[in-house]
């Protein structure tokens, strides 16, 4: 059997295979930092026990879970109750919940979601905090 234009169809399939794995060979080797966030917030500082709703691990992990149970809770079952945790009253709110101690959405938020390259919705509808800048 034949193949006609086989030079061809190799050196083809050669400059194919070379520009589909340039982005792997071009980026090997190379890593990113992780970030490091800033919790310093003066409302976290006004805190005298410095917890979040759940623990750091699982909110890391978790917290877009959190964040769509209470979305579904409030919005589509009306359920507007605050959650109490360790004797501590959380609003299920993103805006007057999680961001009034994790006000720097720029160091908090943006830093992590770009490390992992997740644009999250939540933007979509709520309205961006704007932070100061001291």
């Amino acid at each position: 059997m034949k193949i006609y234009n086989g030079g061809k169809i190799l050196l083809g399939l050669i400059v194919f295979a070379a520009l589909f794995a340039s982005p792997f060979y071009l980026n090997m080797g190379k890593v990113s930092a992780k970030p490091e966030l800033k919790i310093d917030t003066p409302e976290i500082q006004k805190l005298k026990d410095k917890k979040c709703v759940e623990p750091k691990e699982f909110m890391r992990a978790e917290h877009m879970q959190v964040l769509n149970n209470w979305r579904d809770a409030v919005v589509r079952d009306g359920d507007r109750n605050q959650i109490i945790i360790s004797g501590q009253k959380y609003d299920k709110s993103l805006q007057n919940g999680c961001m009034k101690c994790h006000s720097n959405k720029k160091d908090f938020c943006d830093k992590c979601h770009n490390y992992v390259a997740v644009k999250p919705y939540c933007w979509d509808c709520h309205i961006a905090p704007k932070e100061n800048k001291s």
